[in-house]
């Protein structure tokens, strides 16, 4: 039994991302964004590769993943008893 939950937990140690490999998506994802946004910055008018610049492509990446995800049908779900409930949105 004890040798099954030390296999357990090794197999859930093994699926977890290192920092390094955190830091690796992450940085994937920033090239991504530059990649989509950059030249739609560039052409409102700012400079690449500046602060504005950078701050414009992540207000796209906001506005983009906010219109991706409000527009989804949501459904709420409550239950439990008088002081006490626990609701689900999806």
């Amino acid at each position: 039994m004890r040798a099954i939950a030390l296999l357990g937990a090794l197999a859930l140690l093994a699926a977890c991302a290192t920092p390094a490999e955190r830091a690796a998506q992450m940085e994937r994802e920033v090239e991504g964004m530059v990649r989509i946004y950059g030249p739609a910055c560039t052409k409102l008018g700012y400079k690449p590769d500046t602060d504005p610049w950078r701050d414009c492509v992540l207000n796209l990446n906001d506005q983009e993943n906010t219109r991706r995800y409000s527009t989804r049908p949501m459904s709420t779900t409550c239950f439990g008893h008088r002081g006490f409930y626990h609701c689900s949105a999806f």
